[in-house]
């Protein structure tokens, strides 16, 4: 899922100019600089946008052209670095507002040494075109994921290859370029436009990928890699989901226990099996009534999820719980939905740029009976998101096209690499870390011991932003003996605030705002 970055990115789109960008081997030219603008963004006043023309087939430079929307917050130290190129994960987030918010939320004098590049992936957000393959997926209130009869089921898995259709007639030309390696050569078409002979990268969650596979096929451009929370490389894409599963399943227990250590505040009781029972409870009533026609059993799962990947969310939604439980009160929990997850609701741009380019990057089943079989598997022991994001990933079932075969990461042309990963984060979990950590020589792996965010750096634990911003002032990396490289304790989790949680579209921009959803 995405976050609310679609809508905040949207006003960025103060792009000004364009050029044509192909890549160094199909040129003998590079392209101009971009024509940098401001964005007129308050929060970060000193970010510039800018547009970049680039093919939309690679191999076929002098065809069709796409338009990539970029930001730039430039150095200002009298000794540049290079461009540092950022991204916010997804597939399908944008990440034009994440150059501001790195460039602050860095050590000023790192930053300074830096031009901070954020852009929108082909086919994100302000880049063109921009897809959308079908209004309104995620229009509240949707079916119950848990299909209660076969006529339930049927008509999920009719709904995801309508879905699959509908991008099949209105992108037939655009899908098959649609996907990982596609934005991998689209940075290094940025690389050339900015007269850059390398370019460093710092990349969250499906961002990891994006860098990894960026490094295998262009090492020698490679200066700084860093990769926070990682895609496991191993388990492109079915399998990383079905992994995803359980470790959500484990997370959302997570929140019932910090509920239930809090009985005073919250009253749900001080057993976590008995809150997360009041939770199935909650989620049971929805599905047969939702709360003011808006918030069914799929828009609570969608809320909830957003607990497992932050939680600053914690004591917000553990609101919204006891209010629905205890008096019936459903505004918390219609303003937690509005707040974390109806975004979705509000366009399809980032799920469909996520489906193309999960869809596309590896084979999945094309058996329905194969997914049938294995979500039930997953169900019985891991409940919580297992059908939710079956039918996230459904349409992969019916995807046009052939898909590509994914190659592997595994690098010994690269300078050291730094890498970031909790050992509970549910969306990128701890496997990803350390198998990426083995297919790159010369990593270093920083664990945070404990913790279940995702995307842990510049989100307020000094230890872990010690070593990032070591590395990126000089590429100093530690060396560990062990599975780690270092290890940091992680963040503590939230309290109940003295006053009510504030919503989180109050709070202002936050890394966890800005990360594009489900990876």
């Amino acid at each position: 899922m995405r976050t609310r970055a679609a809508v905040l990115c949207a006003a960025a789109a103060m792009v000004a100019g364009s050029v044509t960008a192909v890549p160094a081997q199909a040129a003998p030219t590079a392209p101009a600089e971009p024509a940098w603008k401001t964005c007129g963004i308050p929060q970060y006043p000193t970010l510039q946008c800018a547009s970049l023309k680039v093919p939309l087939d690679h191999a076929h430079p002098s065809g069709p052209q796409i338009s990539l929307a970029l930001s730039r917050v430039p150095h200002t130290a009298k000794t540049s670095q290079g461009p540092l190129l950022v991204n916010p994960g997804g597939p399908g987030g944008s990440g034009l507002i994440l150059a501001g918010f790195v460039a602050t939320a860095l050590p000023k004098d790192v930053a300074a040494q830096y031009d901070i590049i954020g852009f929108d992936p082909r086919g994100v957000g302000s880049s063109t075109p921009a897809l959308d393959c079908s209004t309104g997926r995620f229009k509240p209130v949707r079916a119950d994921t848990v299909p209660a009869t076969t006529a339930m089921e049927e008509a999920g898995v009719k709904r995801a290859q309508s879905f699959a259709d509908a991008c099949r007639a209105k992108y037939a030309s655009v899908l098959p370029h649609i996907n990982t390696v596609g934005v991998v050569q689209d940075m290094d078409s940025i690389r050339q436009a900015l007269d850059a002979p390398k370019i460093s990268y710092f990349g969250y969650s499906y961002g990891t990928y994006l860098g990894a596979m960026y490094a295998k096929l262009f090492p020698e451009r490679v200066r700084r890699l860093v990769l926070d929370s990682i895609v496991n490389p191993t388990g492109v894409w079915y399998e990383d989901n079905i992994d995803q599963d359980y470790a959500f399943n484990d997370r959302h227990r997570a929140l019932m226990a910090w509920i239930a250590r809090y009985d005073s505040t919250y009253r749900l009781g001080t057993d976590p099996k008995r809150v997360e029972a009041e939770w199935y409870a909650m989620r049971a009533a929805l599905a047969k009534k939702p709360a003011d026609g808006e918030v069914g059993a799929a828009e609570l799962e969608d809320t909830f999820i957003r607990g497992g990947y932050y939680n600053g969310y914690w004591p917000y939604l553990a609101e919204a719980f006891a209010a629905y439980v205890h008096d019936k009160e459903t505004e918390p929990l219609l303003t937690a939905y509005r707040n974390l997850a109806a975004v979705d609701a509000e366009g399809d741009n980032g799920y469909s740029v996520y489906a193309a380019v999960q869809c596309r990057d590896a084979a999945w089943p094309r058996d329905w009976k194969r997914w049938q079989k294995d979500i039930r598997a997953v169900y019985t022991k891991a409940p919580f998101m297992a059908w939710n994001n079956a039918w996230y990933n459904a349409p992969c079932a019916f995807w046009p096209g052939d898909t590509l075969t994914p190659r592997s990461i595994a690098n010994d042309k690269l300078p050291p690499a730094l890498l970031f990963q909790a050992t509970e984060d549910a969306a990128t979990p701890y496997a990803g870390g350390v198998a990426t950590h083995r297919l790159l020589a010369h990593s270093s792996l920083v664990v945070e011991q404990g913790g279940g965010n995702h995307g842990i750096t510049l989100g307020g634990n000094a230890c872990l932003d010690k070593y990032l911003a070591a590395y990126l002032t000089d590429g100093t990396v530690p060396h560990g003996s062990g599975e780690a490289d270092a290890v940091c304790q992680k963040s503590p989790d939230p309290k109940p605030p003295a006053a009510k949680a504030a919503p989180a579209s109050s709070r202002g921009l936050t890394l966890h705002s800005l990360l594009g959803f489900r990876r």
